[in-house]
């Protein structure tokens, strides 16, 4: 069993920053790829950001490429997520998941733990 359990949210203009953490408690003995999903109201889930095993490879989605970066950190068992020059429509509840294999993907299908969300709202 995994436990994950994201901070960091709240609310911030648009051209602001937040950086959301995910911190993972329980089996986390071995390192497993990590991401970032977003759900919008009445909208699906959506990937966000991904990064290997050992943080030197990510991917990101065509609109927050060169606006936010994915990290980790596997001493402390936590993920990041920096966003930067924030805009109205990254208003959602973010979710970190761990993924099922030692590969990462877009597909929220191949994550097999989640944590419970965070809200980021951003005005305009």
């Amino acid at each position: 069993q995994v436990q994950l359990v994201e901070s960091g949210g709240g609310l911030v203009q648009a051209g602001g920053s937040l950086r959301l953490s995910c911190a993972a408690s329980g089996r986390t003995d071995s390192m497993y790829p990590m991401a970032w999903f977003r759900q919008a109201p009445g909208k699906e889930r959506e990937f966000v950001a991904a990064i290997n095993r050992r943080g030197g490879s990510t991917s990101y989605t065509d609109s927050v490429k060169g606006r936010f970066t994915i990290s980790r950190d596997n001493a402390k068992n936590t993920v990041y997520l920096q966003m930067n020059s924030l805009k109205p429509e990254d208003t959602a509840i973010y979710y970190c998941a761990k993924a099922r294999g030692q590969t990462w993907s877009r597909r929220s299908y191949d994550y097999d733990y989640w944590g419970q969300g965070t809200q980021v709202t951003v005005s305009s």
